[in-house]
């Protein structure tokens, strides 16, 4: 017997032929999707399951999938509004990083993934580079447990940059890396968790590290994410070290394929641009910290022309303030269109695409993952207009959900198979309890890294000069 209908929504199953089915259904049996389609002719096939819901007047959508984190940010909220990035790295983030301990990345991680459940993420990226001190991968990897998110988590390093700005405290060589990487993966790396590497950036990596990376990757047929070319900065600290910019370095290590995960990328040539197609190299389009830092706008109109594979991500809340998808969903667009100064450069149905399909092709799981289609996992959300002003009405689901949605449309989250999220409240940990004890860990990491003395010393400031 199945285990889940959904019966009589709006599915906007983002498969090969973009089918919105009116009146249609989802069966799931285990941890697949068994069928899609009109919910008579599901019914009449399947007839009943142990849990079935109607969900007239809602919508089903594949899950989201956001790809880049830094959920140890989630900590630092608001602690670097206002700055541009190299202040944001030596003021906030690089001082947070040294002194973090494995309560704050469990609590950081909980809180980040509750947000991100909230708005239909059922895949987080994570790309987590400092490590001052062992067991702060496992409080992050321990509470995707928790949660029963599925993640792709990138054990990250920095082990060079101190010109840069980078401190010795939170730097590794690449001995302790392959070491940690090697033991991480073992212990968590299956079905629900993928375990990558993950250089912070090309201008904090030795090249022999970065060599290791390339080697690891293809000893365990695993993926790669880099922060490329995020600001002019990224570019000209790469060649300041290593003689060339950055997306030629990684073409010369042998790091350029289809396993690497470009993040940024706000600032790529056309040259950039060719490389990455030709390699096939995938691309995270981050819109909320690229507006929040002022790093730039990336170009995603020229990427996909190009057919370069775009998938949407977050950033760490520390550049964002959130790690909402559906907020994300909009920026993407907005984004583009005020930049090129034309409404027609990007669509709804596109962003979702980059949120869904194309971001599961981005991390190499686009079998699995990123479709409402018979035997992909069963990650799905349901989208209620009714839970709110803003999404009513809801004419077409795709814009609706890009242009007018919130987290309290947002009614159930399914990740594998397994109801996490049910009528707005998430099933598998206390929110209740996690939340009041994320703030105060955040409130002591701040008293140790002495990053919270710049709200107090900032003041009201109605203007920035």
């Amino acid at each position: 017997m199945l285990d889940y209908l959904f019966l009589n929504a709006t599915v906007v199953t983002v498969n090969p032929r973009r089918e919105i089915i009116e009146g249609g259904a989802v069966a799931v049996e285990g941890d697949r999707i068994a069928a899609v389609g009109p919910t008579g002719e599901i019914l009449r096939r399947f007839g009943t399951a142990r849990q079935v819901l109607d969900l007239a007047g809602r919508a089903v959508f594949p899950g989201l999938i956001n790809t880049h984190n830094h959920l140890f940010q989630t900590l630092i909220k608001g602690l670097g509004d206002d700055r541009v990035l190299s202040d944001w790295l030596k003021y906030v983030t690089f001082p947070t990083a040294a002194y973090l301990e494995p309560e704050d990345t469990y609590y950081g991680a909980l809180l980040g993934c509750l947000d991100g459940l909230h708005s239909g993420t059922t895949t987080m990226v994570e790309y987590m580079y400092p490590h001052p001190r062992p067991g702060l991968s496992d409080g992050i990897l321990e509470a995707f447990r928790a949660l029963g998110i599925r993640a792709v988590f990138g054990r990250g390093y920095m082990n060079t940059g101190e010109k840069y700005g980078v401190p010795r405290a939170i730097m590794q060589d690449g001995d302790e890396v392959e070491k940690d990487f090697r033991r991480l993966y073992d212990k968590y790396h299956g079905d629900m968790i993928k375990i990558w590497l993950a250089p912070a950036a090309p201008w904090s990596s030795d090249r022999e590290t970065l060599l290791r990376v390339r080697d690891l990757a293809r000893e365990f047929k695993t993926g790669i994410a880099v922060h490329i070319s995020e600001t002019p900065f990224d570019r000209w600290a790469t060649e300041d070290l290593h003689g060339i910019p950055d997306v030629d370095l990684m073409v010369e290590l042998g790091l350029m394929g289809p396993n690497l995960l470009m993040v940024h990328c706000v600032h790529l040539t056309s040259r950039d641009i060719r490389i990455a197609r030709y390699f096939d190299a995938r691309v995270s389009y981050n819109p909320t910290s690229n507006m929040y830092l002022c790093s730039g706008v990336a170009p995603i109109p020229r990427l996909v022309e190009a057919g370069v594979t775009v998938g949407l991500g977050t950033d760490g809340a520390g550049s964002n303030n959130g790690n909402d998808m559906l907020e994300t969903l909009k920026f993407a667009a907005l984004l583009q269109k005020v930049h090129h100064l034309d409404p027609t450069v990007i669509t709804a149905e596109k962003v979702l695409e980059m949120a869904t399909i194309d971001a599961a092709r981005a991390i190499g799981m686009d079998e699995e993952i990123g479709s409402l289609e018979p035997g992909k996992k069963a990650d799905l959300f349901v989208f209620n207009p009714f839970r709110g002003a803003k999404a009513v009405p809801m004419h077409h689901p795709v814009s609706t959900l890009v242009y007018s949605s919130s987290q309290a449309n947002v009614e159930m989250v399914m990740v594998n198979g397994r109801v996490v999220l049910s009528e707005g409240r998430v099933q598998t940990v206390d929110e209740e309890k996690i939340l009041p004890e994320a703030h105060r860990a955040a409130v002591r990491l701040a008293e140790r890294a002495g990053t919270g003395r710049f709200l107090a010393e900032r003041g009201w400031r109605s203007l920035a000069f």
